[in-house]
């Protein structure tokens, strides 16, 4: 998939502006494509932090690149300001053993078969939302009954969007900005379970 990896304005106020506008209109869904007020969508992933939380379950985020940096970023977040257990699949040796010997489409789901239980919480980042990986790893926390969260962007019928309890959507065309408007999403959602936590 060629698209754009930045937008083509080049002015930072239109850049920004952009930005806003993406922000804005973030689409939220649940498990049957019901669309949810975006308040309502981060309240409903904030329980869901809080449920782990107090049953003393994980959370576990995945996405390749740009996203797998998002992923470590906000599990070491959520472990350190919202009293989390949360995994990511980031370690080299097993990255490159597992896509070595079964193909790099397995790299998250073989570790999330061994060490996920029902009641656990994935959450799936995506900016095209047709990881091949990422998708497997949401089948594979269906089977194990987690609960699953999805984050994507650029097409609105790509597959990972309708793959979730709650999917997060922003109409964004390129993976910059996709990435960025991800970013702000997932900082909204952490700062919300952090406070719970005092």
């Amino acid at each position: 998939m060629n698209l754009p990896l930045t937008s083509a304005s080049g002015r930072w106020p239109q850049h920004v502006e952009e930005i806003r506008s993406l922000l804005a209109r973030v689409a939220c869904s649940d498990g049957s494509s019901q669309n949810l007020e975006i308040d309502a969508a981060f309240t409903r992933w904030r329980e869901l932090a809080e449920e782990c939380r107090t049953a003393r379950r994980a959370i576990y985020l995945i996405g390749n690149g740009a996203s797998a940096s998002m992923a470590s970023h906000f599990a070491a977040d959520l472990a350190k300001n919202a009293r989390l257990h949360t995994e990511v699949f980031s370690d080299l040796s097993l990255v490159t053993a597992i896509a070595n010997d079964m193909g790099y489409e397995n790299v998250f789901s073989e570790p999330l078969s061994r060490r996920a239980a029902a009641g656990d919480l994935l959450v799936a980042i995506s900016s095209s939302g047709r990881s091949p990986n990422v998708l497997r790893a949401v089948q594979v926390a269906r089977k194990l009954k987690l609960a699953v969260v999805t984050l994507s962007g650029m097409d609105e019928q790509n597959p990972l969007r309708a793959a979730g309890d709650l999917n997060f959507f922003v109409p964004a065309k390129t993976y910059g900005l996709a990435e960025t408007c991800h970013f702000s999403i997932l900082h909204h959602w952490m700062d919300l379970v952090a406070a719970s936590a005092d």
